[in-house]
């Protein structure tokens, strides 16, 4: 069976054009920031100026401990080469 459409036969095909349409004008804008800063060490320094020394410290506090772990293994690797190096037979 053929579906039949809902729309009428004076319907319009195409969406109505607004002919009186006016783009903003962008002469005001100058296209900068509201506040430059000049360098970079003026960020990272407002930043530590707002920033809470105690949570700076806990990071760090676990920064070294995530440095540490990663040196166990590191280290162990290093002494297995030595050990490894010492038993091969020399040429």
């Amino acid at each position: 069976m053929k579906p039949t459409t809902l729309t009428t036969k004076n319907a319009r095909k195409f969406p109505f054009v607004d002919y009186e349409y006016q783009a903003s004008s962008l002469e005001n804008l100058t296209g900068r920031c509201a506040k430059m800063s000049k360098s970079f060490r003026d960020i990272s320094r407002d930043y530590f100026d707002t920033e809470d020394n105690k949570d700076f410290l806990s990071n760090a506090a676990i920064f070294a401990a995530l440095i540490a772990s990663a040196l166990v293994p590191i280290a162990a690797s290093a002494s297995a080469m030595i050990h490894l190096v010492r038993t091969l037979p020399l040429f």
